[in-house]
């Protein structure tokens, strides 16, 4: 089917073109894309026996991640004071440097 005209796009004055550049679209593109990519909370999840390190990735597991909480089930006692106490700070912090546009708030470690 043939249609006698095309569409002007609204303020078009007849002067410029109206086709972009893929070279000039592709930043602005990739840049949204990779945002999108970054502030993924299944990432955060997804990274946690990384972060944790081999040692203890068998006995945590990282069940949630919302409105900057991580939420962390431990085996036992003894591990849940020992991470509560002691590398909860070096954790959030290294969690941070992954994640720089994640905003990473606490970590709450459950027995479970």
């Amino acid at each position: 089917m043939n249609r006698p005209y095309r569409r002007t796009p609204k303020n078009y004055d007849g002067t410029e073109s109206t086709t972009h550049r893929v070279c000039d679209l592709l930043p602005s593109v990739l840049s949204k894309i990779g945002d999108v990519y970054n502030q993924r909370p299944d990432l955060v999840l997804a990274a946690w026996p990384a972060v944790i390190g081999p040692k203890l990735a068998s006995m945590t597991q990282a069940v949630s991640f919302s409105e900057g909480i991580l939420v962390v089930k431990v085996k036992n006692s003894t591990l849940h004071s020992l991470l509560s106490q002691n590398d909860k700070p070096r954790i959030v912090n290294i969690l941070r440097q992954k994640f720089p546009k994640v905003q990473i708030k606490n970590i709450y470690f459950r027995i479970g």
